[in-house]
């Protein structure tokens, strides 16, 4: 299964929305010059790159949700990828870099904006899960840049 890169976000003041980047650099702990406000939720070896769907985004903008890219605090959005196949354990195969899918990244109250009504939950792995965020960890470390392919295994 192959899709490709269609964003890469990142928030050097940290907090949401994250403004779009070119190119970024992913190392075990995260992305260079992505910081975190809340590093009890967020970051760190097993929530080092938070993920996303632009399948989905696309979906929740039909919906009426005033999702954009980069709002829901996503570091690389993908296209292409079957989101309903992505789980724990699922790798994702870049250029330079491979990342593994650790857990869902749970939304929080700073993406309300994000939904109409604030239904931020809308994303929720647990209400639906083909609609989350994925945190992942980081296998290798590298440089991903917009317009790249993605393997996912």
């Amino acid at each position: 299964m192959q899709g490709s890169i269609v964003g890469l976000f990142a928030a050097h003041q940290g907090g949401v929305p994250k403004p779009s980047v070119e190119t970024l650099h992913i190392v075990e702990n995260g992305c260079v010059g992505d910081k975190q406000n809340d590093t009890k939720h967020h970051g760190g070896p097993n929530r080092a790159v938070c993920l996303f769907s632009e399948e989905v985004l696309r979906l929740l903008q039909q919906e009426n949700h005033p999702i954009f890219p980069g709002s829901v605090g996503e570091n690389v959005l993908m296209s292409g990828v079957p989101w309903e196949n992505v789980r724990p354990g699922t790798q994702l195969h870049f250029s330079d870099v491979i990342l593994e899918i650790t857990s869902d990244a749970p939304p929080c109250r700073t993406i309300k904006e994000s939904f109409e009504k604030g239904q931020f939950k809308r994303i929720s792995a647990k209400i639906n899960p083909h609609s989350t965020r994925w945190y992942a960890k980081v296998i290798q470390s590298g440089t991903v840049v917009t317009g790249e392919s993605v393997t996912v295994n």
